[in-house]
């Protein structure tokens, strides 16, 4: 019996916006199970920073870095969510 291939990232979803333009995107060809342990390191780690800024005084600034790992987990997340979500079926073109 022959494995398929692991599912890669495809590199589509971007992440940290400034004025309205993506500063950085997820980069392609990650293995998903690779790419979903950074991500899931990445949460692991804004979750520690929320718990901290939401208890200890004087830890706004854990917050922010919360926010961009935060973003850049999610960004991961929803790339690989792309990557191994079924494509929509195309109805033909019946125009012609």
């Amino acid at each position: 019996m022959h494995d398929a291939p692991e599912e890669k990232t495809i590199g589509f979803t971007p992440f940290i916006y400034c004025s309205d333009q993506p500063l950085f995107h997820v980069s392609a060809g990650v293995p998903v199970s690779q790419a979903l342990a950074q991500a899931s390191d990445l949460l692991a780690l804004a979750k520690a920073l929320t718990e901290d800024a939401a208890f200890i005084r004087n830890t706004d600034r854990y917050a922010w870095a919360a926010h961009f790992l935060t973003a850049m987990g999610k960004a991961v997340i929803d790339d690989v969510m792309k990557a191994v979500s079924p494509r929509p079926n195309r109805m033909p073109d019946t125009t012609t």
